[in-house]
């Protein structure tokens, strides 16, 4: 199959690395020269996923419309980007397969809505779940959510798309992997002020299951079903990127929880948190629906440069409620 990817990150590239062992052709686009080059000349992108080599079999270019001359396209872009890249991506009607995670600012969209607009004729899918990038492009085991609106579609493309190592499970939940994957980059965040700030294992335990509570209902109020948000593009990833300091996430929000302001964090970063981007939207949206998400309102507000101790008094000081209410 020829595969195009749009995106030379380090999600994008390990992607290219995982469907190349796949004996895939692969044609990554990517903006910068730099990445263009270095993946043609040496098999490697380090600016963005440095020490390790990639597969000869992907060939990198800055021209959007040969990465649309493919059977199947994986859009790797930052999700506020995406709209722009898919209105200027040729459409040829083939499967587009998103693999970034937020909400459209302004619109409140998930990213299946926005490509279904900007290319209607094709067929949408997610690919979303518990993945570091290193990790996959050095062939570890990796078990991800392949979901489509047609059941069969998504388990035909999983299993052209899986190796040992990289094991894609099909659903028919589009909803329910992108909301998991959106939520969950904001909530890594607060689990990274949890830690930042010192507060403990039983914080960061107590978060991650009240997180996952505002994922459940945000996603329920969107559509999606409750075992998906339960699955590897909702708690599976939540787990993942909850505990670790290789997510972007929790280390931006390992900075807030130490008092350093998102501006200063976000500075030098080539690499996108996508959960800054996203929690205002989140917010947003969530308002919009009536649902309550108070940490992912705390995770907002320290972004728009509320004072830790402050935004952390305001959450424990809440009202004791239901736990299921």
């Amino acid at each position: 199959m020829n595969i195009g990817i749009l995106g030379g990150g380090a999600w994008g590239t390990a992607l290219a690395q995982v469907m190349a062992a796949g004996g895939h052709t692969v044609r990554l686009w990517a903006r910068e020269p730099e990445v263009v080059a270095a993946i043609n000349d040496t098999h490697a992108n380090p600016l963005f996923l440095p020490g390790v080599e990639l597969s000869p079999a992907i060939r990198a270019s800055d021209d959007l419309a040969a990465a649309a001359e493919t059977d199947l396209i994986l859009v790797v872009t930052p999700a506020q980007h995406a709209r722009a890249v898919l209105r200027d991506l040729p459409r040829h009607g083939q499967p587009l397969l998103l693999c970034s995670k937020g909400i459209e600012a302004g619109s409140h969209k998930l990213l299946s809505e926005v490509a279904a607009e900007e290319h209607p004729a094709s067929p949408i899918g997610v690919l979303s779940g518990p993945t570091f990038a290193g990790e996959v492009a050095r062939g570890l085991p990796t078990a991800v959510t392949l979901a489509m609106a047609d059941a069969d579609a998504a388990a035909r493309m999983a299993e052209a798309l899986a190796l040992p190592t990289f094991r894609p499970y099909a659903s028919d939940d589009v909803i329910g992997a992108e909301i998991g994957g959106a939520v969950k980059n904001v909530l890594a965040i607060a689990c990274g002020v949890v830690e930042g700030a010192g507060l403990g294992q039983n914080a960061r335990a107590a978060l991650i299951a009240r997180g996952f509570a505002e994922m459940t209902r945000f996603g329920l109020a969107r559509g999606s079903r409750a075992e998906t948000l339960a699955g590897l593009s909702g708690l599976g990833d939540l787990v993942l990127t909850c505990s670790s300091t290789s997510s972007r996430n929790f280390s931006l929000g390992l900075g807030l929880g130490q008092g350093r302001k998102a501006a200063e964090l976000m500075a030098d970063r080539r690499t996108v948190a996508e959960g800054a981007f996203t929690a205002p939207v989140l917010c947003a949206a969530a308002a919009a629906a009536d649902v309550a998400m108070p940490v992912s309102e705390a995770v907002a507000a320290l972004l728009a440069g509320a004072e830790v101790g402050a935004v952390i008094g305001t959450l424990l000081a809440r009202p004791l409620t239901r736990e299921h209410a």
